[in-house]
């Protein structure tokens, strides 16, 4: 299963969080292979009835797999899905989002599978499934590289089936309720943490913009003159617009990405042509 990335632009490129996710899931499946899986699933895999004495549980159960196809399988689709997501968010709301959504599979099981432990990335998984056809419902995902489907349609009806089986009683020993867990504490987040977000960011962004905005392409205070040092007031007037120029990609940026994508750089040209102008 894979996406167009040449065509939609993306790259395969690994974005930090997903390397680490990656690097970090892979090296504690080695290591339970070494050192013995029944250890490591009974003490760090998540089972509802020892949840309050050993509450790590929530956590770490997200990074144990039960056979190299399961590993093979949710780092496949967090390798593919996992950049775009944490290019688009951020490295710290793409970690923020990809744990909630492993927390959500802890709740749902503890809540309708009290007696069955969980272990996998899984829930965590579906939720960046879920959050890729959030952003980009009509992006076809290749099934076997050949068939095209829509990834709403695809995470639909990974959704339905998810839903079926697991009210169903079916599937055998496959945590149906951490994965439909998964898929709905993404839902939550998406529609109301994005709407709290979106809230946040234009404050945010009002903020920004009143502070850095640029009304006039012309330098505060200057004025249209000839004569003398004309060559030296062209030459900073030229200054000047490639400045006005910089100062516009980084608004565009802020408006893009918020201020927490600036760079120390980028920040302290807009922190002088703050002073600057509360100067004129």
């Amino acid at each position: 299963m894979a996406y167009a990335a040449q065509r939609f632009g993306f790259s395969y490129d690994l974005t930090p969080w997903v390397r680490r996710l990656l690097i970090a899931n892979t090296a504690v499946f080695f290591v339970t292979l070494i050192l013995g899986r029944d250890f490591f699933f009974q003490w760090f895999g998540f089972a509802p009835a020892s949840a309050f004495t050993r509450p790590w549980t929530v956590l770490t159960y997200m990074f144990l797999h039960g056979d190299i196809w399961h590993l093979l399988l949710n780092m496949l689709v967090l390798f593919f899905f996992g950049p775009p997501l944490e290019s688009r968010w951020g490295s710290a709301e793409f970690l923020r989002y990809y744990l909630l959504c492993g927390l959500g599979g802890v709740l749902l099981s503890f809540i309708f599978a009290p007696g069955s432990a969980i272990i996998g990335a899984s829930a965590a998984i579906y939720g960046l499934m879920l959050a890729f056809a959030w952003h980009w419902p009509e992006q076809p995902i290749y099934i076997w590289g050949i068939f095209p489907v829509p990834a709403k349609w695809l995470v639909g009806f990974f959704f339905v089936l998810t839903f079926i089986t697991a009210f169903g009683g079916e599937g055998g020993r496959i945590a149906h309720f951490a994965h439909l867990g998964g898929l709905l504490a993404g839902l939550v987040y998406l529609r109301v943490g994005g709407r709290l977000k979106a809230g946040l960011a234009g404050m945010r962004d009002s903020r920004a913009a009143e502070r850095f905005a640029i009304v006039s392409r012309r330098a505060p205070g200057a004025k249209a003159s000839g004569g003398d040092g004309a060559r030296g007031k062209a030459a900073n007037a030229g200054r000047e617009e490639d400045l006005l120029d910089e100062v516009d990609r980084i608004l565009d940026k802020i408006s893009a990405r918020g201020l927490a994508a600036l760079t120390e750089e980028e920040r302290r040209l807009l922190d002088e042509v703050s002073r600057r102008r509360a100067s004129n």
